[in-house]
């Protein structure tokens, strides 16, 4: 696992250009230069939490603080985080290269909804020789166990056999998209990690100061980033080391005590859960609010005069679509952040991240332990149609052998996530408005989408379909082909926009002239 804080420059290519030079002292220019870039982000945030009460303007702010010094102005920006002021800690962004982090991590890190990732696809890579974990194994007390080296070794002969199988399904015809579902969760994922500080401190305390710490790989993660915090964001060190110790997660406790947990079913398909009422209305009365300053029960009144005049001046009944098009296809469409959706979605694995990476909606994401069922899992069209009996022979090796560690063993579970395939499925409770919903199913409903994604984005269509008062919205949902008669995919095409072309004429041949 290789965590590194990408500087502001590409100091490998500033060291070949200063040797090139014949610069000698070329090591010293590049120190002084990531210290001033260290001092920089924190001149910043100590600028930013003087300035909101000071006569300077931006500019004498920021020279003010120029002049004093590194150790003043981090203990200024100190001082104000410690009253809980967090959000001068905002302006301090930072960019990570994660290389070869157990995809344990992956899953953890984009439950951080202010943070920002890119991930190396596993949709379009070969990952049979991306290497993996190896845990050291521990005893129901903690400690290392007896037999670790013997575990290890069985642990391996494992994991080789998922890969290699993994390896034989691609080559046999199998899409890598597909093959994938085998992939067990201690493969290496290669990430670029975009957080501010702020967020960065708080992954930094859940990963190694609560249960979450248990887990052998976050809490290496999470120690990597400490360090790196230490010495390059020391403002934030103060708030992490005071932070208590948490050993468990004091909501699971509370309901373990009363009732263990026994296991889940997945569901077969998205369910909406709860939703804002009169949706249609609701963001029609917002786009009139918004404009003309009116209060609710004018703008509703409004509303019904506004569609009256239209009728009387088109002779068509459509005016309230044509304003939400207007919203949505050629205004900013903010409108839409008025009503909200809240669901209930199975996903795999292999899958999750393609939800989880439309960062403005608010899943929540399972923990891998104890929470993952391993006789829950997905699988694809293509393992069905001729390697059934190879995909389900090795899930039921996988399992046998997380018993086997678990009960004859005493394994615990924390040291056991890497028996989590990718095609193990977990049902992921979120909440997002109707921008960002609009958003996914704009992406997640064409046919060049993943096969599980536009499942789960034709699911959530439909929930949305059968909602009294959405019915407007609904209908100008879904991929652009569909909604404005175009395709982004260019010559990658499905062709799927040829017809809905065709019945857009159809229906416009329908209108009578004039209107």
């Amino acid at each position: 696992m290789d965590v590194e804080l990408l500087g502001a420059l590409d100091y490998a290519k500033l060291e070949e250009e200063l040797k090139a030079r014949g610069i000698d002292d070329f090591e010293g220019i590049v120190a002084y230069i990531k210290q001033l870039e260290k001092e920089g982000r924190v001149h910043k945030v100590a600028s930013a939490g003087m300035l909101s009460r000071s006569e300077h303007d931006v500019n004498g702010m920021l020279e003010e603080r120029r002049k004093k010094s590194f150790a003043s102005n981090t203990k200024v920006a100190v001082n104000i985080t410690s009253m809980g002021h967090d959000s001068i800690t905002d302006h301090d962004y930072l960019v990570f290269a994660l290389r070869d982090v157990p995809i344990t991590i992956e899953q953890t890190i984009i439950a951080e909804r202010f943070s920002s990732f890119t991930i190396k696809s596993r949709r379009e890579v070969n990952f049979a020789n991306a290497g993996y974990r190896i845990p050291t194994f521990h005893d129901k007390d903690g400690n290392i166990h007896p037999r670790n080296e013997e575990l290890q070794k069985e642990y391996i002969e494992h994991e080789n056999s998922l890969f290699q199988m993994y390896d034989a399904l691609e080559k046999a015809g199998v899409p890598k998209e597909d093959a994938r579902f085998l992939l067990p969760y201690s493969f290496n994922a290669n990430i670029i990690m975009g957080v501010d500080a702020h967020t960065l401190k708080n992954m930094i305390i859940k990963y190694t100061k609560t249960h979450l710490s248990k887990v052998p790989e976050i809490k290496e993660f999470g120690e990597k980033l400490y360090e790196i915090a230490k010495e390059n964001i020391p403002y934030i060190i103060p708030e992490i080391d005071a932070a208590p110790y948490k050993e468990t997660d004091p909501v699971l406790d509370f309901l373990e005590s009363i009732a263990p947990h026994e296991g889940y079913e997945v569901l077969d398909k998205p369910v909406l859960l709860n939703c804002s009422q009169d949706i249609d209305n609701t963001i029609l009365i917002a786009g009139l609010m918004r404009r003309y300053q009116y209060d609710y029960e004018q703008a509703r009144e409004q509303l019904d005069l506004l569609e009256q005049e239209y009728l009387e001046q088109t002779g068509k009944t459509d005016f309230k679509e044509e304003f939400m098009r207007k919203i949505i296809f050629e205004g900013d469409g903010e409108e839409l952040h008025q009503v909200n959706f809240q669901f209930q979605i199975p996903l795999s694995f292999a899958v999750l991240t393609h939800l989880t990476r439309h960062r403005t909606h608010h899943p929540l994401i399972p923990e891998f332990a104890p929470n993952v069922d391993l006789d829950q899992y997905r699988t694809p069209a293509t393992i069905k149609n001729g390697h059934l009996d190879e995909y389900e022979s090795m899930i039921a090796k996988n399992k046998a052998l997380y018993l086997k560690f678990r009960d004859e063993y005493g394994v615990p579970e924390t040291d056991l996530t890497a028996f989590t395939l990718s095609g193990n499925i977990v049902n992921v409770v979120t909440n997002m408005d109707a921008w960002t919903l609009a958003h996914i199913l704009g992406l997640r409903e064409c046919t060049k989408a993943q096969w599980e994604t536009r499942d789960m984005a034709v699911g959530m269509y439909e929930e949305i379909d059968k909602i009294p008062g959405a019915e407007i919205l609904s209908k100008l949902m879904g991929p652009t082909c569909k909604t404005q008669c175009f395709c982004k995919e260019g010559k990658e095409s499905c062709g799927l926009v040829e017809h809905y072309i065709q019945e857009r004429e159809k229906q416009l041949a329908k209108v009578p002239k004039g209107e």
